[in-house]
């Protein structure tokens, strides 16, 4: 395997880790006991994983129709995924659901693993093994998600709003980065 590789999926990774961090935050700003937080740790790294395969599915159906084409739209989804989660970050959306158990975790699991769906579906031109990737972005995810609980209170709500717009970024510049990377070394 590449260093190169290796790299993508760090980049992959981190840019999910950091939108996981700003939820994290926010619920940890409120606090949350012990069985809370593993409990949203296994919700969204599960969640995560499952939605980066659903991408992958339909990216493997879409490659099959589309040929090449299909690479770079993958990497426009990023692209896309990541302006959405600057909007999202921007729109400073506040919620009353218990992200801890429930309704509310399932709801925001969900949510918080659609960029995961955009991923999945650049993932397969990316150049990096899917099994990699996938521990990669769960790694991430439950990393993210326990600095997030733990450390929410002392960051308080300035370091959630960011933590949304650079994963927004670092997504966005992956896409382009992977993009011109495809088109230069045909």
């Amino acid at each position: 395997m590449h260093l190169a590789s290796i790299w993508r999926v760090a980049l992959v990774a981190f840019s999910l880790g950091l939108d996981v961090f700003a939820v994290c935050v926010g619920v940890g700003m409120r606090g949350a006991t012990t069985s809370a937080k593993v409990r949203i740790g296994a919700a969204f790294a599960t969640a995560e994983v499952c939605m980066t395969l659903i991408g992958l599915s339909i990216g493997a159906v879409a490659g099959r129709m589309l040929g090449q084409v299909a690479g770079y739209l993958g990497f426009a989804a990023l692209i896309g995924v990541g302006a959405y989660m600057i909007v999202e970050s921007v729109r400073e959306a506040e919620t009353e659901l218990d992200l801890s158990h429930g309704w509310g975790l399932f709801v925001a699991a969900l949510s918080i693993s659609l960029d995961s769906l955009g991923i999945g579906f650049s993932i397969l031109y990316i150049g990096a093994p899917l099994t990699l990737s996938l521990v990669a972005i769960a790694v991430a995810s439950v990393i993210c998600t326990t600095l997030g609980l733990t450390f929410g209170r002392l960051l308080g709500k300035r370091a959630e709003e960011t933590a949304g717009i650079w994963a927004g970024i670092v997504l966005i510049l992956t896409g382009i980065g992977f993009a011109a990377e495809k088109y230069l070394v045909k």
